[in-house]
């Protein structure tokens, strides 16, 4: 993966994509169609060239995107006027140090990996939507990761959180967020980088954003 601020800013907005979701289901229940897709797809691609081939599209990492821009803004507010959502930020801090526990950890990588090479076998049988694929990458995230490192608590609607299907996706989310952060590492990507470079990580996702409103 070639070091640029190109693919460091789509690695980030898929991290956020990633917390998107997982703030969907914790509070709602539901997630939208085209995020939740575009996250699992991408643990499970295995013939992309580049980050925007991982992902599909621009376009369908939108969301995560426009999550950055909010979360790496200097006010205290959204550009809508939202009070910004600290616990996203939380939530993504919480899988970089997870990715990052894990890069030194050889065997529980292999184990990660092992785990995505049998899901993906799976898929000869069911949809990448299916509720078996989710709860075979759900299973990867809670036997394999969640031990490695401090556990990210989410908050959100008891009633959604206690629900097992929803449980499994938010850990299938989580999973994406750990492959968003391992393509940020990739790519260049730093707790020092994520300082310094704001702001032009900022302009590039605004330049992103243009070229997908551009291609409408």
């Amino acid at each position: 993966m070639e070091s640029n601020l190109q693919n460091r800013t789509i690695a980030l907005a898929a991290l956020f994509q990633s917390i998107e979701g997982v703030t969907q289901v914790s509070n709602t229940g539901k997630v939208d169609d085209v995020l939740y897709n575009t996250c699992i797809s991408s643990i499970l691609e295995e013939n992309a060239n580049d980050a925007i081939e991982l992902y599909g599209s621009l376009n369908n990492i939108q969301t995560g995107l426009k999550s950055m821009l909010y979360q790496l803004g200097a006010g205290p507010l959204t550009p809508d006027g939202k009070p910004k959502d600290m616990e996203s930020t939380r939530y993504a801090l919480g899988v970089l140090h997870l990715e990052k526990k894990l890069h030194k950890n050889p065997a529980v990588f292999e184990e990660v990996i092992q785990g995505i090479q049998d899901t993906q076998k799976k898929l000869e049988f069911f949809d990448q939507e299916h509720e078996n694929i989710t709860a075979s990458l759900a299973d990867i995230y809670a036997n394999s990761i969640s031990d490695i490192g401090p556990k990210i608590m989410i908050q959100g609607d008891q009633t959604h959180l206690a629900n097992p299907k929803n449980a499994a996706k938010i850990r299938a989310l989580l999973l994406s967020g750990i492959r968003a952060a391992l393509l940020w590492r990739q790519a260049g990507g730093t707790r020092w980088k994520l300082l310094l470079e704001r702001g032009k990580l900022q302009q590039q996702a605004d330049i992103f954003l243009s070229e997908i409103k551009s291609s409408l």
